[in-house]
């Protein structure tokens, strides 16, 4: 499989009453109950919906020379003089129209896509993104290539 290119949100693991791991897609995941928010909170029920809302926004650009980022959607309702600012502060990186982390590398391993995550985290320090069904999970968040 060739990885490079976008990858877009597609489901995020929870579990369900059973304990089992279940994939919700984004329209489930808005719509999800908040067990951990005080639903009585506007405020609290916003910022969830906020993080949830970036969440699926989020993206992941797999480049051909070795580079994969974290891309996240812009914060609503911010100037393009205000984004520019940041960037020139050096407060957010942009890739592709969206706020990136640093670059992580990844590799392929017989046709699998690993990505670097430092030491500590595995025990070469590498993690298996993609799986067999054509995604890449990265924590709870299952992306799919762009068409």
């Amino acid at each position: 499989m060739d990885y490079t290119g976008k990858w877009v949100f597609h489901s995020i693991g929870t579990v369900n009453d059973s304990d089992e791991l279940v994939y919700l897609s984004a329209e489930e995941y808005l719509n999800a109950p908040m067990p951990y928010v005080d639903e009585s909170d506007k405020e609290a029920v916003a910022d969830e919906m906020k993080e949830r809302r970036q969440m699926i926004g989020g993206q992941i650009a797999v480049c051909g020379d070795g580079k994969l980022y974290m891309l996240m959607p812009l914060p609503e309702k911010v100037s393009q003089e205000e984004i520019d600012e940041a960037v020139k502060a050096g407060i957010i990186k942009l890739f592709d129209g969206m706020m990136a982390d640093e670059p992580k590398a990844w590799e392929e391993r017989d046709g699998a896509l690993w990505l670097e995550v430092g030491e500590g985290m595995s025990e070469d320090g590498w993690v298996k993104l993609s799986d067999g069904d054509g995604y890449l999970t990265f924590a709870t968040a299952r992306y799919v290539k762009a068409e």
